[in-house]
């Protein structure tokens, strides 16, 4: 068995939201969960707040599919007729934007001691990224050892998976910016101040005294970066900023 996720970033003809909503909580969840190794559905909406205010956001809409599977070459092609239903009913916005993507997690979420386990997330980013060529090794263990670390320890940011492209794809194919996936989840009703005290962090000013070290070389430019809100299922972050740190450190964070 092996941890897989795929990602459908899409967009919605205007006026339709409301129905692809229904759609995915409803008939959709259903015939998902009959998949094998099914683990979980979630859908997601991208937020005004990002880090990289200078890159397109292409994509309104993602939804995310978690599996745990034995065979993939058999199991991943089985969730593209499912994800057609929306594409045959005009529910996915025809402007060549949507996209398929799975990848072979490293492993599952890991978390740090801000994460409210008993709590679902408020969102999620993602890296769609690459490593410099025959620099992977170096890429991994940074990630693993180092930047996982330090991410999931601000404010806001609780746990972190990461994966490769896998060889094995959703219908239909089409290129995808980075084969290593970085998914970062948040338990924050303050999207704003998470992202700033992680770029304050990453460039030695946040208040809280920490500095991330310098991103490692093995890791390429060459990557984009997205931030989404959590839309669909019925439960939902209720609130505050998880961190298991001094917030009152932060003017207006905390007494």
């Amino acid at each position: 068995m092996a941890l897989y996720t795929t990602i459908h970033l899409h967009n919605v003809p205007a006026g339709r939201e409301a129905e692809y909503a229904a759609w995915f909580d409803g008939r959709h969840r259903t015939s998902v969960v009959m998949l094998r190794g099914f683990q979980g559905a979630d859908r997601y909406e991208v937020t005004r707040e990002q880090i990289m205010a200078d890159i397109p956001q292409p994509w309104r809409f993602m939804s995310v599919y978690d599996f745990d599977l034995p065979d993939p070459s058999i199991d991943i092609p089985a969730l593209g007729p499912l994800v057609a239903e929306a594409r045959d009913a005009g529910l996915i916005a025809d402007d060549e934007t949507e996209r398929l993507y799975t990848f072979r997690l490293y492993s599952d979420w890991k978390g740090s001691a801000n994460w409210r386990r008993e709590e679902p997330f408020s969102g999620v980013s993602i890296i769609l990224g690459n490593y410099v060529p025959g620099r992977k090794a170096e890429y991994l263990k940074w990630y693993e050892e180092v930047h996982s670390v330090e991410v999931t320890n601000v404010p806001g940011h609780v746990a972190m998976k990461r994966g490769e492209l896998s060889p094995i794809q959703v219908e239909p194919r089409r290129y995808c910016p980075g084969d290593q996936l970085v998914m970062c989840a948040q338990q924050s009703d303050d999207l704003a101040f998470t992202i700033k005290d992680f770029s304050a962090r990453a460039g030695g000013r946040s208040p809280s005294g920490i500095a991330m070290q310098p991103r490692s070389p093995s890791g390429s430019v060459a990557r984009t970066v997205h931030y989404f809100r959590k839309i669909s299922g019925k439960v939902f972050w209720r609130g505050g900023v998880a961190y298991a740190g001094d917030l009152s450190v932060y003017p207006g964070k905390g007494s």
